[in-house]
């Protein structure tokens, strides 16, 4: 064994290895086997410390060898769980895993922490509402590369590791594809080193919890924190004071006037920490979320009056603001506790940077030098007038040094080409409950417009489109406006989109400032959407290629695209394919109660419901492929490829329309699997309650994957990456993400139908000056008069949704793409008759999505901060 000093030398040594990172700790495989001991790097001199004790009992890492392992899983029963060998099943065994894996977090988590305090490099700080994580054991395990040892060490003390996976909650901190992207970012920031934070909110319930009833969507809470959450570490030290309401009153101090806001209601911000490793590093990054919590625990005076409710009154106001992911924004109350929870969000994360950045004795206008804010959409847009109140109010700024050191802090990204979903509220709620940000906001607005005048002068339709606030009359303050005018860059996700922003919502802001608005597909972690959820594949790609450094460097698997044609490789895709499609077959049983053919084509279109997206037009489909079984006589229906058809996803608890497609879908599989003459050819199944340990089953077993918005109005989507980085073919219009998918994989090997952006607007007014009794079609109208007749049942739910793609009302152009649409069906069921050369475009897909890495995108965002 070496000595200390010589350890740390070497230690020291290894560490200059990453360029941007350069005392990066080296990776987990080069420092020896699980049983060696690793001793952590020294920060500071040995002999400047006062506690030599202290240092040399923490002075190393947990050990990971079976024997270790098991004594700290062993120790967490009983010393933090307080059970005993007696009384020890499957969820006391995922808890005192799940705190066993965590402590070997925190070790590195603190090293890397540490690490940058002394390096003191610019940090990246990525601001979203949403973080979609997913389960965080076999992530966590996987990235610290002790799978094989946790599993052996549980399998002797008799439990499996695939069951102790099963035990944990999904987090419930996100709603779609936001929030997932997120959670991929932080996996690909830790994993290339980056000095980077996560902020977001701790609910305590997430959007909802999904059952359905009759073929309902029944929305019931998502308590998620039932039995805790062992991965977090609560900051009983980090809290924070943020206010609301109040007055704003001015002052003279030494000649000259500053604001004072005060009065009103104060909440505490306090922090949760998360760990998030990155892969084969000891870099472990942190994911910080706060918790609203009242100043007191309650009024006593009130208490001992025995007026108990009011006791707890401001204490349960205080409490609600983190409660719900999304609050129904219906009302005026909704809307004011969606805007508390926004402020309340980028105040604590503020005060939380400008805390950290004042460690160091510096000047103000070092501040961009060492600081970049990524905003994740619009709602944390209000951290651009927080910061700009906190420099000029707080530190006596002046307000053009103050508003150039936001300028150059903040980058944004876009996530939608819709004007309705770009974030707006009403000037008199803002101006109640956070006045003095209104009055910055108009400050800011009156400069901004005085640039716009002077380049585009007497422009009076520039002035109304680019101003922060617009008129009407409820005057708004336009959130995404703000956002651009007050960010250094902006950018789209999909090259599609970022040329609609430039060219539709934001075309004035693009002539205003040409170099602005970039574009930064998005992307997945190969982590969990290939090594995690597909470990069949993982090996595959590992045997073939020699090693696994493919999972960061995805471009890697490339090389495994000359063997596309080679039948002996194509035997082993297909069992890979065949093995995952048993295992959600397995699910579907056990969740659905319904026994699905594993050799039909597996179909799956997973996604938060919504008109745009036009699940509508897979349920359609549906029927239609049901009545051409069944009008097909017996020794026919034999040639039909059997087919099974999953959709899942989540409607908004308002959105009817939605809602009623759930109700279709679900009718359509009523009579569709229990008809004897078609349910050996095809099925329809609802995935209920889809999450992101659900996708991890459904996605590596898809073989086609329905990605089939209207062309213009998908910002990129993820999901088709994930499918696609799964040897899933997409059926698919050329919009979002779609566009560089079938670019990238060959336009042939995808299934691309549907009318294209430029023609969108052109077909909707044609569908309103066509005659309604023409527009559908005679497939489409013989099953809106199915429906109409009741075949599926309740008709008084699917008749008005049918009614919202007929009579001139097709805006989504459903009933336009149909037929295009079934032509791209057809194709699919010719292509999957030949296994060889749907095998091989599945090879092809899968090994060419290298662009599609969130390490990539990662990478083009830090060359915006960095």
């Amino acid at each position: 064994m070496q000595g200390d000093e010589e350890v740390i030398q070497e230690t020291q040594k290894m560490t200059k290895k990453n360029s941007f990172y350069p005392t990066k700790m080296s990776s987990r495989q080069e420092l020896g086997d699980s049983s060696s001991e690793l001793y952590r790097p020294a920060f500071t001199s040995r002999d400047k410390l006062d506690h030599e004790k202290l240092w040399s009992i923490m002075g190393s890492y947990l050990k990971n060898d079976v024997q270790t392992i098991q004594e700290n899983i062993v120790n967490h029963i009983e010393y933090t769980l307080a059970r005993t060998r007696f009384n020890f099943d499957n969820t006391a065994c995922y808890q005192a895993t799940a705190h066993a894996v965590r402590d070997r977090l925190i070790e590195s988590w603190n090293d890397t922490q540490q690490h940058w305090t002394n390096q003191d490099p610019k940090r990246i700080y990525y601001m979203s509402l949403e973080f979609l994580l997913g389960r965080a054991m076999q992530n966590a395990l996987t990235n610290l590369k002790v799978e094989g040892q946790f599993k052996q060490a549980l399998l002797d003390l008799g439990y499996k590791l695939e069951e102790i996976y099963e035990e944990e909650h999904d987090p419930a901190l996100g709603n779609g594809g936001l929030g997932r992207l997120a959670a991929c970012f932080l996996d690909s920031m830790a994993t290339m080193d980056l000095p980077a934070w996560g902020y977001g909110i701790r609910y305590n319930y997430g959007i909802f919890a999904q059952k359905i009833v009759n073929g309902y969507q029944l929305e019931v809470p998502d308590y998620w924190l039932t039995y805790g959450n062992p991965w977090e570490i609560e900051r009983l030290d980090v809290k924070y004071p943020i206010r609301f309401y109040g007055r704003v009153h001015r002052v003279n101090e030494n000649g000259k006037e500053r604001a004072i806001w005060d009065g009103g209601e104060i909440v505490l911000a306090q922090a949760y920490d998360n760990p998030i490793p990155g892969y084969n590093t000891f870099t472990t990054i942190n994911l910080r979320l706060w918790r609203s919590v009242p100043t007191q625990e309650f009024d006593f005076s009130l208490f001992n009056q025995a007026d108990y409710m009011k006791a707890i009154e401001a204490r349960q106001r205080a409490e609600y603001i983190s409660s719900v992911l999304y609050p129904n924004d219906s009302t005026y109350s909704g809307k004011e506790l969606r805007l508390k929870q926004q402020y309340f969000f980028v105040s604590a994360t503020l005060q939380d940077i400008i805390r950290r950045f004042k460690k160091r004795k510096r000047s103000w206008k070092d501040f961009p030098e060492k600081v970049c804010v990524q905003l994740n959409d619009t709602h944390p847009g209000l951290a651009i007038i927080e910061l700009l109140r906190i420099l000029i109010d707080i530190e006596g700024l002046e307000r053009e040094q103050a508003w150039s050191i936001v300028g150059k802090t903040f980058a944004y990204t876009n996530h939608t080409v819709l004007p309705e979903a770009l974030e707006k509220w009403g000037v008199d709620l803002i101006g109640s409950l956070l006045p003095r940000h209104l009055e910055m906001i108009y400050e800011v607005n009156y400069f901004w417009l005085e640039k716009v005048g002077q380049k585009f002068p007497g422009d009076d339709g520039k002035l109304a489109s680019l101003s922060i606030i617009e008129e009407g009359p409820v005057k708004k303050v336009r959130i995404a406006n703000l956002c651009i005018v007050g960010s250094s860059a902006v950018n789209g996700v999909a090259a599609l989109h970022s040329d609609l922003l430039k060219t539709t919502i934001f075309k004035d802001f693009h002539q205003m400032f040409p170099k602005k608005i970039q574009n930064k597909t998005n992307g997945v972690t190969p982590r969990r959407w290939v090594l995690c959820c597909n470990p069949g594949l993982a090996e595959l790609y590992t045997r073939v290629l020699g090693s696994q450094d493919w999972v960061i460097e995805l471009g890697l698997v490339r090389q495994i695209e000359k063997k596309a044609d080679q039948a002996e490789f194509q035997s082993v895709w297909a069992e890979i394919k065949l093995e995952n499609k048993r295992r959600l077959a397995k699910w579907v049983q056990k969740h659905c109660g319904i026994k699905v053919n594993e050799h039909s084509l597996f179909d799956v279109m997973v996604k938060r419901m919504h008109e745009y997206k036009r699940q509508l037009m897979n349920a359609l489909y549906a029927i239609h492929r049901y009545f051409t079984i069944k009008d097909a006589r017996p020794e026919e229906r034999v040639n039909f490829v059997p087919r099974t058809i999953f959709i899942g996803g989540k409607a908004a608890p308002g959105y009817l329309s939605a809602k009623r497609v759930i109700k279709l879908i679900n009718a359509i599989g009523e009579v569709v699997n229990n008809d004897r003459e078609v349910n050996d050819y095809l099925k329809v199944v609802f995935l209920p309650n889809y999450n992101v340990s659900n996708a991890e089953v459904i996605i590596p077993a898809a073989e086609l994957s329905q990605h089939i918005s209207t062309a213009g109005m998908e910002a990129s989507g993820t999901s088709n990456m994930k499918f696609t980085m799964n040897g899933c073919l997409i059926i698919g219009t050329m919009d979002g993400a779609n566009v560089e998918i079938a670019e990238e994989a060959g336009k042939e090997n995808q299934f691309i139908f549907g009318a294209t952006v430029d023609q969108v607007e052109g077909l909707r007014k044609k569908m309103r000056e066509t005659d309604p009794n023409e527009y559908a079609g005679p497939i489409l109208n013989r099953i809106f008069r199915a429906i109409e007749d009741n075949v599926f049942g309740a008709r008084e739910d699917l008749v008005p949704l049918i009614d919202t793609i007929r009579n001139r009302n097709d805006y989504y152009l459903v009933c336009h793409d149909f037929e295009d649409y079934l032509r791209a069906q057809d194709e699919v069921d010719r292509a999957y008759l030949n296994k060889a050369e749907w095998n091989r475009r599945s090879i092809l897909t899968a090994t060419r999505m290298a662009k599609f890495s969130s390490d990539r995108t990662i990478q083009e965002l830090s060359l915006i901060h960095i």
